[in-house]
């Protein structure tokens, strides 16, 4: 009997201590207040008959905020940096000399960002997606949120986290849109709750850009 009770507590002990998507997420949101990390994003077009699938990738660094700060440099393999600063989303073509403005609310809305920069809690996210578990796979605890507005490009985003409690990790995104894109964002050298400066949310506008605002 001891020798059974001690493989019970080797062998399944540890699956009752092991996180789900949705704990891990919850946790996240829970304790992970600000961050920095380099990504690399790998873009797969839509399948096309006869024609090969060139997969794009792009890499750079990564910060946000919460509630409602991102930031993404794009390093290669063109200038580009994407922000929110809380009123308006930028997206500055760096190699073009054109920023466009948007308000964040509006051109923020379904997209995977807020997952990570705008839901308070899993309640929170659950009214604008519907949120369930995935089985863990790469050592990764997995989830899938599906927008719940009909009115949009995106069709659902995979989040993958490591760890729970206060050590839970955003470590991959994997985002499907309408047209059948599929976009793999990996994150990495991950800083949890930096003390991040205000500029770093300030996107200053060199003179000769051109500004357009939709």
């Amino acid at each position: 009997m001891k020798k059974f009770l001690t493989l019970f507590v080797v062998v399944f002990l540890p699956a009752f201590s092991q996180a789900d998507g949705l704990e891990s997420m919850a946790d996240f949101l829970r304790n992970t207040h600000s961050g920095r990390a380099d990504f690399v994003q790998r873009v797969t077009p839509p399948a096309k008959e006869g024609r090969p699938q060139r997969v794009k990738t792009s890499q750079g660094s990564f910060l946000f905020e919460r509630p409602g700060k991102f930031r993404f440099d794009y390093n290669s393999p063109f200038p580009q940096v994407l922000m929110a600063d809380g009123r308006n989303f930028y997206s500055y073509d760096i190699d073009l000399a054109q920023v466009t403005v948007r308000p964040q609310a509006q051109a923020l809305a379904g997209a995977p960002a807020v997952l990570f920069v705008a839901g308070a809690d899993l309640a929170a996210l659950s009214h604008d997606f519907v949120l369930q578990n995935l089985p863990d796979a790469e050592g990764l605890q997995w989830l899938q949120a599906t927008p719940r507005q009909t009115e949009t490009s995106l069709q659902m985003v995979r989040i993958g986290l490591q760890g729970q409690g206060n050590q839970a990790r955003l470590m991959r995104l994997d985002i499907f849109d309408a047209f059948g894109q599929r976009s793999q964002m990996s994150f990495d050298h991950i800083e949890v709750n930096p003390v991040l400066p205000p500029a770093k949310f300030e996107l200053k506008i060199p003179n000769g850009v051109q500004v357009i605002r939709p």
